[in-house]
C-alpha cells in the first residue's frame, strides 16, 4: 500500500527521467492527472495519454528532451507538502521557484495550477511539488 501516491508518481517520473527513458506509465488517480496536466501545459513534458480501461487507470507520460543535448526538460521534481507535514502557502506567500524560471504546483480551491496562475486568481493552497 503506497502511503504517498503524489510522492510515488513524481519519484516515477525522476527514475524514468535518469534511466533516459522516452515513455513512463504510472497508476492514475484524479490529482496525479492534474499535475499531468499541467506539466504539459508549461512544456515540461512531451505528451500524455489517459488510459482508464482498467479499473484505476494509468497514465502514460512522453518525457521530453533537447534534440541536441538529450537533457531532459525537468532537472528536478521535489515534493513539498508530504503527509506527515503539509505545507500550506496564502496568496502573498506564494512561492517562487529559481526567481520564476521553474514552478511550484499547488492544490487550490479552484483546482491544481501554478503558483503564478493562483496569484492571478488571488488563491492560496497546498504546496504540492517544484519543478524546475
Amino acid at each position: 500500500m503506497n502511503t504517498d501516491p503524489i510522492a510515488d508518481y513524481l519519484t516515477r517520473v525522476r527514475n524514468a527521467i535518469k534511466a533516459n527513458h522516452r515513455v513512463v506509465e504510472i497508476p492514475a488517480n484524479k490529482i496525479k492527472k492534474e499535475i499531468t496536466k499541467v506539466l504539459y501545459e508549461k512544456g515540461y513534458i512531451q505528451s500524455y495519454r489517459f488510459d482508464d480501461s482498467a479499473v484505476q487507470g494509468t497514465i502514460k507520460i512522453a518525457l521530453k528532451y533537447h534534440p541536441v543535448t538529450k537533457k531532459p526538460a525537468i532537472q528536478k521534481l521535489q515534493r513539498i507538502s508530504t503527509p506527515g507535514l503539509r505545507t500550506y502557502a496564502h496568496v502573498e506567500n506564494l512561492p517562487r521557484v529559481l526567481s520564476g524560471l521553474g514552478i511550484a504546483i499547488l492544490s487550490t480551491s479552484k483546482g491544481v495550477m501554478t503558483e503564478k496562475e493562483a496569484r492571478t486568481q488571488n488563491v492560496g493552497g497546498e504546496v504540492l511539488c517544484y519543478v524546475y
